[in-house]
């Protein structure tokens, strides 16, 4: 909006015009700068919004549900205002649709996805609100609703790229493998868009699952997104430039330029929601908060050609995630041989078994988030080592 009234409207009309404050406006046709407007407007809301939503959410009794089998430390969480993803979800959409030019697809398809994501959340909060019980929809009802949507993102890329022209190349793109950058369907990583079905679908509802699990502890999961988006920002920002995209043999993508601000503003309202979700947190995200920020990270890798740099930036999310596969795997295999099912973890996800083991919350909290920031510069690493 802000783009179109400043750029579109006032430049466009007046720039012939040598009148120093028209001319001042064509720095909004950059995206580095909108991007870091985008950024500082989510933070603001974030911080500004943040206290009204925290007492909106006490005043109607919507408080965090604590597992039974879970540390006995989280008992003193209980009641803590959950659903804080709203806020997040908020200054995220606002800032991108404000700072945001907003012609393309790809920007209002994961506008959309985080929407749809955030709203499966919002229902399994809404249920554990109203069953005050630590379950809300079942696993198989969260994962049946998430491949809906999956199924979706990919229904509007192929009718797009069938019927619209939009550019839309099914092609994996690999880290350290130059050859796979190419677009064409005669490019040695074109798969088509039915087998790409599947890579969607399983980008999109690991994303949005292994968020979820990493938000466990104060700050855990709001503080690796933030890491992980930054470095998704620096990523759309060079992919989408043709230079850049050249010289480190990145897949172009120009017509994703615009989820650089989309990026920036899930950074900017990440912190925001830091300073109230920091230990000792006053608020939760949420499912309706990890679900939406899931689906929105793998829509952006998806749209990007970034599938498989996702599992180096969002490495810590990545590992949440498969302890959570490897002790039920384990059980179940040695529970099948032997009749006495065995753990690998004492908890899991892995925070939790941490935990159990005596490591303190906040020392869990930043050794995750050290272990972030080296997933992200590992990421980062692969920009010339192709």
């Amino acid at each position: 909006m802000i783009y179109y009234i400043l750029y579109e409207l006032i430049y466009g009309h007046f720039k012939d015009r040598d009148w120093f404050l028209v001319k001042a406006l064509n720095v909004f046709q950059y995206v580095t700068f909108r991007t870091a407007y985008a950024s500082v407007t989510a933070l603001l809301m974030s911080l500004f919004f943040g206290r009204t939503l925290i007492n909106g959410l006490k005043k109607w009794n919507i408080g965090q549900q604590i597992r039974e089998e879970g540390p006995q430390a989280h008992i003193a969480k209980r009641d803590t205002p959950t659903m804080g993803g709203l806020l997040i979800i908020t200054s995220v959409i606002i800032s991108t649709l404000l700072w945001s030019k907003l012609s393309g697809l790809y920007v209002w398809l994961t506008i959309l996805a985080t929407l749809a994501f955030g709203a499966v959340g919002f229902a399994d909060d809404y249920l554990k609100m109203v069953k005050q019980r630590s379950l809300g929809l079942t696993g198989r009802q969260k994962l049946l609703l998430q491949l809906i949507i999956a199924l979706l993102v990919w229904l509007a890329l192929y009718i797009s790229t069938q019927y619209f022209q939009t550019k839309y190349s099914w092609n994996v793109s690999i880290p350290f493998f130059k050859a796979t950058a190419v677009t064409e369907p005669s490019g040695v990583s074109y798969i088509g868009p039915y087998l790409y079905l599947v890579l969607i679908i399983a980008v999109l509802l690991g994303a949005t699952n292994a968020v979820n699990l990493t938000d466990g502890l104060d700050g855990l999961a709001i503080s690796v997104t933030f890491i992980a988006t930054t470095a998704l920002t620096a990523f759309r920002y060079l992919s989408s430039d043709a230079r850049w995209a050249g010289y480190l043999d990145l897949t172009h993508r120009p017509e994703a330029a615009e989820l650089t601000v989309f990026c920036g503003a899930m950074a900017g309202a990440s912190l925001g929601f830091l300073w109230f979700n920091a230990p000792p947190a006053e608020v939760f995200m949420g499912d309706v908060g990890s679900l939406a920020i899931g689906g929105a990270v793998g829509t952006i890798a998806v749209l990007t050609k970034q599938e498989f740099i996702l599992l180096m930036v969002g490495g810590v999310f990545v590992m949440e995630a498969l302890s959570v596969m490897v002790q039920v795997t384990v059980f179940k295999m040695t529970k099948r041989t032997s009749g006495v099912g065995r753990r690998v973890f004492k908890m899991t996800p892995l925070h939790h078994h941490f935990e159990m083991v005596g490591w303190k919350e906040s020392k869990i909290v930043f050794r995750f988030v050290i272990l972030a920031i080296l997933f992200a510069l590992l990421s980062l690493s692969t920009l010339k080592l192709r």
